[in-house]
């Protein structure tokens, strides 16, 4: 009997174990961010840079970076107000304040309550986890900055920074 309930425990252990390496890490407050989807922000946001997840930043953050569009990082990104309103409240709907993912979590408690950061690399969490790299590597032409995530982390733009996944350029 006692061998049998351990047969039993082992197998359960092994369904749970196979039934989330599966999900690849998307299951509810899994490390991977939840994917999201808008047309609007893709085609806007990406054609200038990087397609950031919003579960990167809190909601008073993407608030704030739509607000000033106009001087977005010295560029002038302005849309029209249907646009704007829209990708805002795309951003607003899938932040890490509204995110029950660990790793939107984990950035959201990393950022001061009265802080509002426009810049991802900016945050405590960022710099936490990217505290091994040097100022050098970030400015390796194969990088550019720690702003362009894609560059180690091929599947930033689907909101997988798995460390298992990172491929630092030379």
């Amino acid at each position: 009997m006692k061998n049998w309930m351990q047969f039993m425990v082992l197998i359960a252990s092994i369904t749970s174990a196979s039934a989330l390496l599966a999900s690849g890490g998307t299951e509810r407050g899994g490390s991977q961010m939840p994917s999201v989807n808008n047309a609007k922000w893709k085609a806007e946001c990406s054609s200038c840079h990087m397609l950031y997840h919003p579960g990167l930043l809190p909601e008073r953050s993407w608030n704030k970076m739509m607000a000033g569009l106009d001087k977005h990082f010295g560029e002038n990104a302005s849309l029209d107000p249907m646009t704007r309103d829209e990708i805002t409240r795309f951003l607003v709907l899938n932040s890490a304040d509204k995110s029950d993912n660990r790793r939107s979590s984990r950035i959201k408690q990393s950022i001061p309550a009265n802080a509002a950061p426009l810049r991802i690399s900016e945050t405590r969490y960022f710099t936490s986890k990217h505290d091994e790299i040097s100022p050098a590597t970030f400015k390796r032409k194969s990088i550019g900055s720690a702003a362009n995530c894609i560059a180690c982390h091929q599947g930033a733009e689907k909101g997988n920074f798995s460390e298992s996944q990172v491929k630092i350029p030379r």
